[in-house]
């Protein structure tokens, strides 16, 4: 299968951060979202059920990173991805997880997950 739902340029705000002053504030994050998705029965019916609803995906993202605080960028990603394969049933995808300025000298860093 090679069809594609993606999102990019998600941006959620987070408190994230291994030093005690980040978790004090919330910094912002931006995800590239790749998922798998076999949207043949969509096209043959135009029948939104057999879509990926990626709003509804998007909001469930940033609700997600915006409850709880992490240190790591690497488990938001993992644990994104998680949320996504158990509530979505998607077998394949790649997370690109940005945390922007972390590091002066570059304008982003961070993860990229694959599964």
């Amino acid at each position: 299968m090679t069809d594609k739902v993606f999102i990019h340029e998600l941006t959620a705000f987070a408190r994230i951060g291994a030093y005690d002053w980040e978790q004090t504030i919330k910094q912002k994050l931006i995800f590239n979202i790749e998922m798998a998705w076999d949207f043949r029965q969509a096209v043959e019916t135009e029948d939104l059920q057999y879509c990926l609803d990626y709003a509804e995906i998007s909001q469930k993202i940033i609700d997600f990173v915006e409850s709880q605080p992490f240190k790591l960028v690497e488990t938001v990603a993992h644990k994104v991805a998680d949320l996504l394969q158990q509530q979505y049933g998607i077998q394949s995808l790649r997370i690109e997880l940005h945390k922007p300025k972390a590091v002066a000298q570059a304008r982003s860093v961070g993860v990229i997950v694959e599964r």
